[in-house]
């Protein structure tokens, strides 16, 4: 597995993080995802992604690798969904760091993001600040954001967070030329989502209502060279994006794991290839929300 520094953290996170959505599904057997987690971490992943959006992922991740906390670094998102609180308050925030940390049994997260809030909650500055406050009462290591467009613009010139989460996909570059740039000067730590674009290659027609559709568009516009292996050439132009230190990806298939540190494992994409993704790009596709 290959690692790299995150930002000025202090931390050293895998060139491929584990995107804990999809455990969170309650269809999938415990015995599956116990597996699974356990084998991410067994095969070298280290960076844990999750949310309270994620269903029962949070729990999992308790229940089944919260006895090997030293493993692996943690990453949620908080903001939202709590009876009794107004979402995207300062309240909520701590409140939703607090249940993080009972459901996934540990004493400390490693990274906590504000998960997707407007620019103008940013402004108003409470949720910043409930996140700031966590972090001197050591109940988290690090502040994020994850985001994208002028939130994630806003995020990054405030100072006051360690890391960012944004998408970086081939049919999706918009923070990677404008945004993770000034995430780089400032040294923050950089972690990549969406990095194969809910997989547009799927689908021989536009998949009208599906998650991937906006993703598909962008791909067909594109018009690059057909390849066979769509898989390997997304996911290694997002783990090998400059500026980039982590890409998510999710799975609940253990062999579909196992293939996707394979795929990293090959380093980056071809030069040619990589300069043929780029200039082939939109650039006013503005990043999705």
């Amino acid at each position: 597995m290959i690692y790299r520094e995150f930002g000025k953290t202090g931390l050293n996170v895998s060139a491929l993080g584990f995107g804990a959505g999809e455990i969170g599904d309650y269809n999938i057997p415990d015995i599956q995802v116990d597996k699974l987690l356990n084998t991410a971490l067994d095969l070298g992943i280290n960076l844990i992604d999750t949310a309270r959006g994620y269903y029962a992922s949070e729990e999992r991740i308790g229940k089944f690798i919260s006895h090997r906390r030293n493993d692996f670094i943690l990453s949620t998102k908080v903001g939202y969904g709590i009876d009794g609180y107004q979402d995207w308050t300062y309240e909520i925030v701590l409140a939703g760091i607090e249940e993080a940390l009972r459901t996934m049994k540990t004493d400390y997260i490693d990274i906590v993001h504000l998960h997707s809030c407007d620019i103008n909650i940013l402004k108003r500055g409470e949720v910043i600040e409930a996140l700031q406050r966590a972090k001197e009462q050591g109940k988290i290591k690090f502040a994020a954001y994850s985001g994208e467009n002028e939130s994630l613009e806003y995020a990054i010139h405030s100072n006051k967070f360690d890391s960012i989460m944004t998408s970086v996909n081939i049919c999706d570059q918009h923070s990677l030329n404008n945004l993770i740039p000034l995430a780089k000067e400032k040294h923050l730590g950089v972690i990549a989502k969406r990095a194969i674009a809910n997989a547009p290659w799927r689908f021989a027609e536009r998949p009208v209502g599906n998650y991937a559709e906006d993703y598909w568009i962008r791909w067909k516009e594109m018009n690059l060279p057909d390849q066979k292996n769509w898989l390997e050439i997304f996911l290694r132009f997002s783990a090998f994006a400059d500026g980039v230190h982590s890409s998510v990806i999710g799975t609940t298939d253990i062999n579909h794991l196992k293939s996707n540190i394979e795929i990293i494992n090959k380093g980056p994409l071809e030069t040619d290839l990589v300069k043929s993704i780029k200039s082939s790009y939109k650039p006013f596709w503005y990043g999705l929300t």
